[in-house]
């Protein structure tokens, strides 16, 4: 019997961005990625297991999307509150946290909603069985 096919996880994010070099400082100094590979029209950052690519692009939003769409990033409980810190210094909250686990909603400078949260899927699904709702269902693997 063959495997049905299907996607293995997260390859890569690609945001477009209107100021590489302020971006690229952004994601560098305030969030610690690592800088991969630069070029004019983009860049690669790494954060353990993720690929960020930085792409330039004139049409590049300033203002956040009015949707819930953001990407949210791992961070040890231990650091947690030091990056928030750094954080709040040079990016505005998009949201308040109101889920389980620790999280800051900030934009970065292309107003893309990003969110520092300490948890896990399972963490996330064991608050879950832990404080049913109605409507809610936690599926078992």
């Amino acid at each position: 019997m063959t495997e049905t096919p299907k996607v293995s996880g997260l390859n890569h994010i690609t945001l477009a961005v209107s100021d590489l070099n302020r971006s690229i400082a952004f994601y560098r100094e305030t969030l610690g990625m690592t800088l991969r590979a630069e070029w004019p029209e983009g860049a690669y950052m790494e954060a353990g297991a993720l690929w960020l690519c930085l792409s330039l692009d004139p049409a590049a939003r300033t203002l956040p999307h009015p949707d819930y769409t953001h990407i949210a990033f791992d961070i040890s409980p231990t650091t947690f509150k030091a990056l928030c810190m750094r954080i709040e210094k040079v990016a505005r909250s998009w949201k308040t946290n109101a889920s389980e686990g620790g999280s800051l909603y900030f934009l970065d400078p292309d107003g893309h909603k990003l969110e520092l949260h300490v948890g896990s899927l399972e963490t996330r699904l064991e608050h879950y069985k832990a404080n049913p709702m109605p409507g809610r269902i936690v599926h078992d693997r």
